[in-house]
C-alpha cells in the first residue's frame, strides 16, 4: 500500500492554512491576556491549553505551583531561566490560566493528571499578579483610577488589593524605597492564595541608571525590593512567583543589562527552584500541537514512521547511527508530519544563532514554510529538510534574516527557484528531476550548514545526514548520491571536504573554475584533449585503419577498411540528424577534391547529439581544473592546503568523467549503404546506424557491432560470391568476368558486400573452384581456349592476380566437355623405373608411370598418340603413391629426377601438394592426435584433421 502524503493525515490549523499567521501570534503576551485584549488562542484557557503540549518541566512545574497556592508546599520561587524563545511567557501563561479559575481545571486539557498526582482534588482560586517588565516605565507613574502608582511594589499591591492594598504600601511607593520583606509578607498574606508573574523584569531594571532617582525608585532600591520580596514569599504558604529572566548577558541586552542580570540571578538564586528547559522531542509536540489539528488516522502516520524506519535499518551502512536505533521509530511518531531531522537542525543548529527564537523562531518558520507546501499541493510523507521550498520568498527571507548579508543571491543561483542552477540540472536530467533530487539535497545542506558560529569543530554536514534529510522510502539512493556528486562539481558556493559538504556566500574554486573554461579554444585545446582520448579508447581488430577527427582529405582512397571517427560537431540524434550523415557523406564521396573511388571500405563512428555539448563542457572542466592546479604548484595562485588538494581531486574527478562521457557520447556506428528499386541500386545514399554500449568499451562494441551484423565479412562463402556474379556479372554473351574487377568493385559500390580485405575473397574463389557448383576459374584466355582451366578441382591451389578469370559453371561444363580427349583403347606396358613396394606406377586412363594427367599415351615416336604434331603441352600434372617406410628416400628422388627439370626452366611455375591419408581400424589415441596436429601447425599444414 502507498503511503499517504503528510497533507493527507495531517491538516494544519486554519490560520496556518491561510496564510494570516502573525509574528505577535506566536509571541505570547502575558499582559494582554490579563489585560483581557489578547487573541482567543491566548485569552481563552480552554483554547490556549488545547494547544499547548505540557512538558516534563511544565508539568513539575505546575504541579508545584499548584501545591503552593493549596498550602500543601511547593516551591516558593520559581526563576524561569531559558535561551532566547525557549517558552517561558508561554510557561507564565499555563500557571496564570491554571491558577486564576476562570475555566474549570477540567477543561484545560492535561491539568486533572497533575492535581491528581499531587492529591488536589479542589485547586482554589489565586489572584494573579502580572509585572510586564516591558510595559512598565520607571520614569512614568501609572494611573490606577485616582492614584498614581510609580514603582513595581505599588503595582504588585494595587493588583492585590486595589485601595485597600496599595495603601500599605503608599508611603514606599511615594519616596521609591523599597518596602521592608515584612511588610510584603503581610501584604501577601492578606491576599493569599496568590500568585506573582513577572515576566521581562531585567528590561525593567537595566533602564535604572545606577546614581539617579526615578519615579519609579533607584536601581538599589529595586534590586532590594527582589530581595525582600523573594525572602517574604518564604513566610506565606500559599504564594508563590514565578520570574522569567534571560539566559545570557548578550540578551540582557548592554552592559546595564548584564549587570542587572548578575544582580538578579544573585538574589533569585538563593530560594529559586530552576525550570528545566524545553527538550527538543518536547518541542516536537509544542510545534505540532500549534500548528496541526489533532491526527485522527494514526494507522497512516505509523505506517510513514515505519517506512522511514525500515529503510533506515535496511540501508544501515548509508544512513547516521542514530536512525538504527529502536527508538528513532518514536521520534518519528512524535515529531509526525516533520521530519526529526528537520527539528534537529532548527533546535541545535539554528538555535545556536544569537537572535534565533528557539520556539517561536521555529513556529514562525515552519508556519510559513507549512502554508507554502500547502498551497503548492506538496506530496512528501514527511516534511523533511529536503522539502523546505526555499523558492519562496516569504520562507527564505525568514530564514535569512538569522544570517549573514550575502545569503540570498546565494540561494537563488545555486539552491532552490526556476533559474538555480540545481533546477538547470534537473531540467536536463530526468533521473534527477522525476523526484527534485538536486533541489533536495542543496535545501539540505543549506539547513544543515548555514547557521555557521564557528563552535563546530567540523564545518559542514555529513554524506549520510545528507541522505537522511533528502531521501523518501521507496527512492533510489544511489540517485540522491549522483545528485550530490553532479552539485559539488557544478555550484559555485558549495564546499567540500573530509566528507563534509557546505554552503558559503564566498564563491569556492568552481568560480574560478568556471571563469577559466571560457578562456579555452575549442579548435586547439578542446578537440585535441577529446582526440587524445579517443586514440586510446577507438580499437579495432576489423579496422585495418583508424582515422579521428583527419579530415577527408587525409583519409586514403584504397582497400583497407577504414573506421573514421566524426568529430564531434558532426553528431547523430534526433535534432542534429542530418550532421553526422552530412559530414560523413562528405567524406564517401570525396578525397579533397578528387572523387573517392572505394566508398565501400569506410565506416564511421559519430557522437550522440545529446551528449556531444556534456562533452565539450567536461573537456574544458578538465582542462580549467588542470589549469588551477598547475598555477597553485607553481606558485601564480594562492591557495590553502584543502583547497589545493579539493582543487587536484576535482581535476582527476573531471578527467575520470570525461573518459566516461567518450564512451556514452561516441556511441552510434554509421554504415553507408544503397537501396535497391526495381533491383537496381538507387544513387542516393542510406545509413544503418547501430548504438554502442556505453557499459563496455568502444573497441569491443565496434567489433561485436561489425560481426554481429556483418558490417564487415571476415568469412565468405563461395555461394555468396556465385550469387553476385550471377546478380552482377555473367551474362549470356559475356560468361566469364575478371576476379580482380569483382574484388576491386566489392572496395567501390555500396550495395556489394564489404570484404575484410582480399584474402577473404581469395579464400572464397580456392573454396568454390573445387566444386562444379559455383563456378570454373582460368589464368586467362587464348583465343578461345582458357589458360590454366580449373573447375570442380578438389586440390585447386587458384592465384587471384589480374589475369585470373571466373567463368559461369554451364559455360565451364560446356568447356570441360569441349577439350575432353577421346577415349582410346588401353595399352600395356609398365613403368620405366620403381622403388620397391612404393615405387610400382599407375596404369591406364590418361598417364603412365608415376605421374598421371597427361593428355595422351607416349608413343616411341615422341608424340602422344592423337594428338596434333603442332599442339604444345603447357601443363603437366604427376601423381604418385609412395610406399610410407621410404618416402623420405622416394620424395628426394623425385625432386632429383623430375621436379628439378622444370625448376631450372625460366618461367615455369611449380606447385607441389602433398595428401596423407592414414587409417587405423581401432582408432588413433589422444596422444598421437596431439602430436600429429602440433607437428601438422608447425609445418604449416593447410589441412590436418583427424575423423
Amino acid at each position: 500500500m502507498t503511503n499517504k502524503p503528510w497533507r493527507e493525515v495531517a491538516i494544519p490549523h486554519e490560520d496556518v492554512l491561510k496564510g494570516k499567521f502573525q509574528q505577535a501570534e506566536f509571541a505570547a503576551d502575558l499582559s494582554r491576556v490579563h489585560e483581557g485584549t489578547a487573541t482567543k488562542e491566548y485569552l481563552d484557557p480552554a483554547l490556549f491549553y488545547a494547544r499547548t503540549y505540557i512538558t516534563e518541566g511544565m508539568e513539575i512545574l505546575l504541579g508545584s505551583v499548584a501545591e503552593r497556592i493549596a498550602g500543601r508546599g511547593g516551591d516558593p520561587v520559581i526563576q524561569l531561566q531559558t535561551a532566547f524563545g525557549g517558552g517561558k511567557t508561554h510557561t507564565l501563561l499555563a500557571v496564570y490560566h491554571m491558577a486564576q479559575g476562570s475555566a474549570p481545571t477540567s477543561d484545560l486539557a492535561g491539568i486533572s493528571p497533575i492535581l491528581d498526582k499531587a492529591g488536589i482534588y479542589d485547586l482554589p482560586k489565586a489572584r494573579c499578579v502580572v509585572l510586564d517588565g516591558t510595559k512598565m516605565a520607571p520614569g512614568i507613574p501609572k494611573k490606577r483610577g485616582s492614584t498614581e502608582v510609580r514603582t513595581l511594589w505599588g503595582e504588585l499591591a494595587w493588583q492585590l488589593g486595589g485601595e485597600e492594598g496599595y495603601a500599605q504600601v503608599r508611603a514606599a511607593d511615594l519616596d521609591g524605597t523599597s518596602p521592608g520583606k515584612e511588610v510584603l509578607a503581610n501584604l501577601l498574606r492578606s491576599y493569599a492564595p496568590c500568585i506573582i508573574l513577572i515576566d521581562e523584569l531585567v528590561a525593567y531594571i537595566r533602564q535604572l541608571e545606577a546614581g539617579k532617582s526615578y519615579p519609579g525608585g533607584t536601581y538599589d532600591s529595586n534590586i532590594s525590593f527582589i530581595q525582600a520580596l523573594t525572602e517574604s514569599l518564604k513566610a506565606v504558604p500559599n504564594a508563590v512567583l514565578l520570574a522569567s529572566l534571560p539566559e545570557s548577558a548578550i540578551e540582557a541586552g548592554g552592559e546595564r543589562g548584564a549587570k542587572a542580570l548578575a544582580a538578579l540571578e544573585h538574589y533569585f538564586g538563593r530560594v529559586q527552584a530552576l525550570w528545566k528547559p524545553v527538550a527538543t522531542e518536547e518541542a516536537f509536540e509544542i510545534v505540532r500541537r500549534r500548528l496541526f489539528s489533532t491526527i485522527s488516522d494514526t494507522a497512516a502516520r505509523d505506517a510513514v514512521c515505519r517506512a522511514y524506519a525500515d529503510q533506515y535499518i535496511q540501508h544501515s551502512g548509508i544512513f547516521p547511527p542514530e536512525t538504527q536505533e529502536s527508538r528513532y521509530y518514536d521520534r518519528l511518531v512524535a515529531a509526525y508530519p516533520i521530519h526529526p531531522e528537520l527539528f534537529d537542525r532548527l533546535y541545535e543548529d539554528w538555535a545556536s544563532l544569537e537572535n534565533f527564537q528557539r520556539t517561536r523562531g521555529v513556529l514562525k518558520l515552519m508556519a510559513k514554510m507549512i502554508h507554502r507546501l500547502w498551497q503548492d499541493g506538496n506530496n512528501d510523507t514527511l516534511i523533511m529538510p529536503g522539502s523546505v521550498p526555499l523558492y519562496d520568498g516569504a520562507t527564505r527571507n525568514e530564514l535569512l534574516y538569522y544570517l549573514p548579508q550575502g545569503w540570498d543571491p546565494v540561494v537563488e543561483r545555486d539552491m532552490d527557484g526556476n533559474t538555480a542552477e540545481t533546477a538547470m540540472i534537473e531540467n536536463k536530467d530526468p533521473r534527477f528531476g522525476s523526484i527534485h533530487a538536486c533541489r533536495r539535497v542543496a535545501r539540505t545542506i543549506f539547513i544543515g550548514s548555514a547557521p555557521d558560529t564557528g563552535s563546530r569543530t567540523s564545518r559542514g554536514i555529513r554524506h549520510d545526514q545528507i541522505l537522511l534529510g533528502a531521501i523518501q522510502p521507496g527512492q533510489q539512493i544511489g540517485i540522491f548520491s549522483d545528485a550530490l556528486k553532479r552539485l559539488t562539481e557544478r555550484l559555485h558556493h558549495l564546499n567540500e571536504g573530509n566528507d563534509r559538504f557546505w554552503f558559503d556566500t564566498r564563491p569556492n574554486l568552481r568560480r574560478e573554475m568556471e571563469d577559466r573554461k571560457r578562456r579555452f579554444d575549442e579548435k586547439h585545446d578542446i578537440l585535441p584533449r577529446i582526440k587524445t582520448e579517443l586514440a586510446k579508447q577507438v580499437k579495432s581488430e576489423i579496422a585495418g585503419g583508424i582515422h579521428i577527427l583527419t579530415p577527408g582529405g587525409d583519409i586514403p582512397d584504397d582497400t583497407v577498411i577504414r573506421l573514421v571517427v566524426l568529430p564531434p560537431d558532426a553528431p547523430y540524434g534526433r535534432h542534429q540528424l542530418r550532421s553526422a550523415e552530412w559530414c560523413a557523406a562528405d567524406i564517401l564521396k570525396k578525397r579533397g577534391e578528387q572523387p573517392r573511388q572505394r566508398q565501400n571500405r569506410l565506416i564511421f563512428l559519430a557522437a550522440d547529439g545529446d551528449t556531444k555539448d556534456r562533452l565539450l563542457d567536461q573537456v574544458r572542466s578538465w582542462a580549467a581544473w588542470e589549469s588551477i592546479v598547475k598555477d597553485y604548484k607553481e606558485n601564480i595562485i594562492t591557495l590553502d592546503n584543502i583547497m589545493g588538494r579539493t582543487a587536484e581531486e576535482q581535476r582527476d574527478g573531471a578527467k575520470n568523467v570525461f573518459e566516461r562521457l567518450i564512451r556514452e557520447t561516441y556511441r552510434w556506428l554509421m554504415v553507408p549503404g544503397l537501396e535497391m528499386e526495381n533491383g537496381k541500386p538507387s544513387s542516393q545514399v542510406t545509413w544503418e546506424k547501430f548504438q554502442l554500449d556505453s557499459g563496455k568499451t568502444i573497441k569491443a562494441e565496434i567489433d561485436r557491432i561489425i560481426r554481429d551484423n556483418e558490417i564487415v565479412i571476415e568469412r565468405w562463402s563461395p555461394i555468396f560470391l556465385s550469387g553476385i556474379l550471377k546478380q552482377w556479372y555473367w551474362r549470356a554473351d559475356t560468361p566469364t568476368i575478371g576476379a580482380q574487377k569483382v574484388w576491386h568493385d566489392s572496395c567501390c559500390y555500396l550495395y556489394l558486400p564489404r570484404l575484410k580485405d582480399e584474402q577473404v575473397f581469395s579464400a572464397a574463389i580456392t573454396a568454390g573452384a573445387r566444386s562444379r557448383e559455383y563456378f570454373g576459374t582460368a589464368e586467362g584466355m587464348e583465343g578461345e581456349k582458357y589458360r590454366g582451366f580449373v573447375f570442380g578441382d578438389e586440390n585447386a591451389r587458384i592465384t587471384v592476380d589480374s589475369a585470373l578469370l571466373l567463368i559461369e559453371p554451364i559455360e565451364a561444363a560446356r568447356y570441360e566437355e569441349a577439350i575432353r580427349p577421346p577415349e582410346r583403347p588401353e595399352t600395356g606396358g609398365t613403368s620405366t623405373s620403381g622403388w620397391g613396394t612404393g615405387g610400382q606406377g599407375r596404369t591406364g586412363g590418361t598417364g603412365s608411370g608415376w605421374f598421371g594427367g597427361g593428355s595422351g599415351v607416349q608413343d616411341p615416336g615422341g608424340s602422344p598418340t592423337g594428338a596434333t604434331p603442332a599442339q604444345k603441352k603447357r601443363r603437366f600434372i604427376g601423381r604418385v603413391e609412395l610406399d610410407p617406410i621410404n618416402a623420405k628416400t622416394n620424395f628426394s628422388d623425385i625432386v632429383d629426377e623430375l621436379i628439378q627439370h622444370f625448376t631450372v626452366k625460366t618461367g615455369v611455375k611449380v606447385r607441389i601438394t602433398i595428401d596423407i591419408e592414414a587409417e587405423a581400424e581401432a582408432g588413433f589415441d589422444e596422444d598421437l592426435q596431439r602430436t600429429v596436429r602440433e607437428n601438422s601447425s608447425a609445418l604449416r599444414f593447410k589441412e590436418a584433421e583427424f575423423e
